[in-house]
């Protein structure tokens, strides 16, 4: 009798389902790996991934300096210097007007707290003034039982604010040659794609870098109107630090969705202790006005162009990069959603198969797209 081959036997629905079982395991650790390697360059990756953001929208400004005839050199020290300048005036003045409304401030939560304390007292709890003094005292008491977690907090604070500091000397660093050579950078690690797939890749590369630069110049000026909005709003209820408020609200729009909402509940909350319920409830409203704007015609419209990325899409990105890497793999999550998009579809697409690589041009809108032919 002829032996039985296995293989025969074993149903063909169970022997694709094997199939695809081991593939998509060797993926899901090779994903696994990458992500383990990317943990470990942290210090390394990210401050790269920020320099690439500030480069894509600092890259159109040095490049406009250029056609005046500046040298490469001269109008990348221009634009980096106006730069930090922007940066650190706002900081100034953001600090500046925190410190000169936190007063104010102060003096409208005491007067918060006292309405609380009248409400438990003479409210339908009527909760005896001794109740309220013990309530403090457990709050005081546990703070001081915890106090040695709260100094080695304190002190993993210090160690990250050193490490914040380095990471901007780096970040700096990286961005100045981005800005000054990031063509030459780029040519040198396409050297190393193999010659048949060459051009294919640096055309996809270049096209990834477009949807980066469409995507930071859109996000800005979403996060500006949010800004905007929201602050006059602020400034209208008479809602205390509306300018530290509102550059929160602008930093905030970096993050799409969850971060503008993050902002927008802070200021609520300090609309509601500052200023009572009423107050907290009008700037509410003008934040859902601001976002609902926001979403349904300055994204679209501006985003929407430039970034094809389904809502769905965006908002498992951004979960997937805060658990990763917090606030910064949830800055860069985004963006880099955006470029694997665009590399991707440029990839895969059959009209960027003839495409010369010189024709892309990486600061217009339409160079993301397969088959454009923007560059003059």
């Amino acid at each position: 009798m002829a032996p039985i081959e296995v293989t025969n036997v074993v149903p063909r629905g169970l022997r694709v389902a094997a199939a695809l079982a081991w593939r998509l395991a060797v993926v899901a650790l090779a994903l696994y790996g990458i992500m383990l390697v990317a943990g470990y360059f942290a210090t390394v990756l990210i401050p790269v991934g920020i320099a690439l953001l500030l480069a894509a929208l600092m890259v159109p400004a040095v490049d406009k300096l250029v056609e005046w005839r500046i040298a490469k050199g001269f109008s990348t020290a221009i634009v980096l210097i106006a730069g930090l300048g922007v940066i650190g005036g706002l900081l100034t003045f953001v600090i500046s007007e925190f410190s000169s409304g936190l007063p104010q401030l102060q003096t409208q939560v005491g007067q918060s707290l006292d309405t609380i304390e009248n409400w438990l007292e003479h409210g339908p709890l009527h909760l005896r003034d001794e109740q309220i003094r013990d309530f403090i005292s457990n709050i005081i008491e546990t703070i001081k039982t915890n106090q040695a977690a709260i100094t080695s907090g304190a002190l993993t604070t210090a160690v990250s604010i050193g490490e914040i500091l380095a990471g901007f000397v780096l970040t700096l660093f990286i961005l100045i040659f981005f800005l000054y050579d990031g063509e030459g950078i780029w040519t040198f690690l396409v050297r190393g794609v193999p010659a048949n797939v060459r051009e294919r890749v640096d055309v996809a590369g270049r096209r990834s870098f477009s949807s980066l630069v469409s995507y930071v110049r859109a996000t800005a000026a979403v996060a500006v109107v949010d800004a905007v909005g929201i602050g006059i709003g602020l400034a209208i209820v008479g809602v205390p630090l509306v300018v530290p408020l509102s550059a929160l609200v602008f930093l905030g729009a970096f993050i799409p969705i969850i971060g503008a909402v993050i902002a927008g509940a802070v200021a609520v909350l300090v609309a509601l202790v500052a200023n009572g319920f009423v107050a907290a409830l009008i700037v509410l409203a003008i934040v859902i006005g601001v976002m609902q704007l926001e979403s349904h015609i300055l994204q679209p419209w501006l985003l929407g162009r430039a970034v094809r990325l389904h809502p769905l899409a965006v908002v498992l990105a951004i979960t997937a990069g805060l658990v990763a890497a917090g606030i910064p793999g949830a800055l860069l999550a985004v963006p880099l959603l955006a470029v694997l998009n665009a590399g991707i579809r440029s990839l895969l697409s059959d009209r960027d198969r003839f495409t010369d690589a010189d024709d892309v041009d990486v600061l217009d809108d339409a160079g993301s797209r397969p088959g454009s032919h923007a560059k003059e």
